[in-house]
């Protein structure tokens, strides 16, 4: 995110989009910030190394219905809009890459359980995150947290997403529409889309 905070509001107004959540934005601290266009960027800063933290960021419109930040760490925070009918938490999260340690993958999970069972049942939530796993296009049994459009193969930390996804009744809305193939990260022969 760092120096193109702006060009991010731009693209929000562009495609009209009024919530947008951001991972891996390297920021130091808990604060928030206009970055342009009327877009305010919420976020829980990056760890001691620069890496991980989180953003939520709002357009105009809704920044001015926000009435509770919860940050949980540099991996999980969550925002409670009011909206005219109904409350609305948007949660980001950045699930622990597939080097980090089982420990650290395991506190990832009950921390979002945590943050997930705070919330009123009355109230809705919407998850936007980057949880590091490969869900596959296999939507047997799951076919309703899961549209059938996933990539490539399952993997161990994607049956844990779905299991997660089963347990709260989410359903995996990437996997509900067709997406370019693309790659989004390379690193050391490895690709992820």
């Amino acid at each position: 995110m760092a120096g193109k905070s702006r060009e991010v509001a731009e693209m929000m107004i562009t495609r009209g989009v009024d919530i947008l959540c951001v991972q891996e934005t390297r920021w130091r601290g808990n604060k928030a910030k206009e970055i342009g266009g009327g877009c305010k960027l919420l976020y829980s800063g990056a760890d001691e190394n620069g890496r991980s933290g989180v953003g939520i960021i709002v357009n105009t419109e809704l920044k001015e219905k926000v009435v509770e930040v919860k940050r949980s760490g540099n991996r999980i925070m969550k925002v409670k809009l009011m909206l005219s009918e109904e409350v609305l938490n948007v949660i980001s999260a950045y699930a622990p890459q597939a080097a980090c340690t089982e420990e650290e993958k395991s506190m990832f999970w009950r921390e979002l359980d945590e943050v997930l069972t705070s919330v009123s049942e009355e109230e809705r939530v919407v998850l936007g995150g980057d949880l590091n796993g490969h869900i596959g296009t296999d939507r047997r049994v799951i076919s309703r947290i899961h549209g059938g459009l996933g990539m490539g193969e399952r993997n161990e930390e994607g049956e844990g997403i779905i299991d997660f996804a089963v347990a709260f009744d989410m359903a995996l809305i990437n996997t509900f529409f067709m997406k370019k193939d693309y790659v989004t990260y390379r690193s050391g022969g490895r690709e992820s889309n």
